[in-house]
């Protein structure tokens, strides 16, 4: 077979692509899976309130995103990015089966919340080392190809939203009708595909992600252990750790801050050696980072407020079928598939057409796309009917705009992170970038607390139980008191998300007037 021209080489993206699209496909099944059927467990099978679940759910989202900050940097220095995304599957299956352990062994609702902050933990443990590490694979793969790393990233966003697809489609209805532990357990199925993929395709990653020394790395250094035994043994033990601050989670949230502070300082120093120019670039990698928190602590209200907002206040009938409400953070994946890849080709034939805007112009957009997407359901709320209940097109058009907005900056915010990382920290510095996400998952919980659904909802269920038995007798009364509540319900979901809009509408704004500032901070990274 006749060998490429080095022009047509270049143009093609790598083939190990392939095999990273497919593993975090799956890793994303296994996370989003788990992730979407969360809230309702809690609020519903373990009956823990609602203001309990967003801190416990904000928690451990948080925790999930901030692993991946000690993940890239055991993976820079000692495991390489390859075994430390094996390592960190492996864990994560094993986590997910944990959560369902009640279901075989017996035992009520004490053993079940134990065993789901300590699979919960285990998790935790194992997105530390997968989740930083692929992403950085995926940027070595294109030391070579920078004009396509953007491309590159967001075809591998795709596999990141088709996983997420499968997740809030198969594993919210095997959860809704078989029992969400059920969901819990395919979602860890889920991550054995991708690890079995991922181990098999490895031969076409090039050798991008060995660890720096092997020979070290397997040398015994404690009898017969050597250092990669020692790691995976220290992961285990890390889980008691995992639970203790599951379990106290108002910790998380100092943990986060003292963490942020150890890595801007890290980073900082790691820059001064390079230049002037190299800290200016961290300086701008840290104001991103904020944005990011800014930004998808409002987007990841989805599995948090906005999942219980479509379960108490949006219609979600189709054609005489309800939706169920764990079903409705589907509208995110299904808008990324299909708009992904036009996106991706968009930005590369922007680019050939010098056209392609700058970062902070992305970042500005999709501030505004987030906004927007909450004023939907303000305007869903003048076409309720007698139920007080939103149409699911306004729901569906919310995830729209949180979608487009989306692709304007996440993917485009891995890239940012690759071109701004001093040398020989590009794991550490993905790390870095998901403790934004970490940030921002922890605020998002505290942020839902102000939605205020909790006992809004107790009231519209008090209300419609009186109603059932009152009108039965012909008394129409407290059937208007139920309405009533269920208005009350909406009007307190729709006056906090309309200050959401306004809020982040103005922080989009304040983006786009500082874009050249912000430009002149990066030193011509695009």
């Amino acid at each position: 077979m006749n060998e490429p021209s080095p022009e047509v080489a270049q143009a093609r993206h790598p083939r190990g692509l392939v095999v990273l699209f497919l593993a975090e496909m799956w890793e994303r099944f296994c996370y989003y899976g788990m992730r979407t059927l969360l809230t309702l467990y809690l609020t519903e099978s373990l009956l823990m309130g609602d203001e309990d679940a967003f801190t416990t759910y904000g928690a451990y989202t948080a925790l999930v995103y901030a692993a991946p900050v000690l993940g890239g940097r055991l993976a820079d220095k000692l495991l390489g990015y390859q075994r430390a995304v094996i390592l960190g599957g492996i864990l994560m299956a094993v986590g997910e089966f944990t959560l369902i352990g009640h279901r075989f062994v017996g035992g009520g609702p004490e053993l079940a919340t134990t065993l789901l902050y300590l699979g919960m933990g285990i998790i935790i443990i194992g997105n530390g080392y997968f989740k930083a590490n692929i992403s950085s694979i995926v940027g070595k793969l294109y030391d070579d190809k920078p004009h396509l790393k953007d491309s590159g990233f967001t075809i591998f966003y795709i596999g990141i939203n088709i996983g997420a697809l499968l997740a809030t489609t198969v594993c919210a209805w095997v959860g809704a009708t078989y029992g969400r532990e059920m969901g819990f357990g395919l979602a860890g199925v889920g991550m054995l595909f991708g690890l079995v993929q991922f181990v098999f395709g490895r031969a076409k990653l090039e050798g991008k992600g060995l660890p720096p020394d092997e020979e070290r790395l397997n040398k015994p250094v404690f009898g017969p252990l050597s250092r990669w035994h020692i790691t995976v043994l220290a992961s285990v033990a890390a889980g008691p750790a995992l639970y203790f601050l599951l379990t106290n989670d108002s910790i998380v949230g100092y943990l986060l801050l003292g963490v942020a502070i150890y890595v801007a300082v890290s980073l900082l120093l790691a820059a001064s050696k390079e230049g002037k120019v190299q800290v200016h670039r961290t300086i701008a990698l840290f104001i991103f980072m904020i944005l990011n928190v800014m930004w998808w602590a409002l987007f990841e209200q989805a599995g948090t407020s906005l999942t219980l907002f479509a379960d108490r206040a949006v219609d979600r009938m189709v054609f005489g079928w309800e939706m169920p409400a764990e079903n409705t953070q589907f509208f995110n994946p299904f808008f990324i598939v299909v708009f992904g890849s036009i996106f991706s080709t968009m930005w590369v034939k922007l680019d050939e057409a010098n056209k392609n805007p700058n970062i902070p112009i992305k970042f500005g957009l999709a501030f505004l796309q987030l906004a927007l997407g909450y004023y939907m359901l303000v305007i869903g709320s003048q076409f309720v009917g007698e139920t007080f209940k939103v149409p699911l097109t306004f729901l569906a058009l919310l995830y729209l705009l949180h979608t487009t907005g989306e692709l304007f900056l996440s993917p485009i915010g891995l890239s940012l992170a690759t071109k701004l990382a001093p040398k020989g920290m590009a794991g550490s510095v993905m790390g870095a970038w998901f403790l934004s996400f970490a940030g921002a998952n922890f605020v998002g919980g505290q942020i839902a607390k102000l939605t205020g659904g909790e006992g809004e909802a107790e009231a519209e269920t008090e209300a419609a139980g009186e109603a059932a038995g009152e009108v039965a007798q012909g008394v129409a009364q407290t059937a208007q008191e139920a309405a009533a509540a269920a208005q009350q319900v909406l009007e307190t979901y729709v006056d906090a998300y309309a200050s959401f809009a306004y809020a982040i509408a103005a922080v989009g704004i304040l983006v786009l007037v500082l874009n050249k500032p912000f430009n002149k901070l990066m030193h011509g990274v695009k």
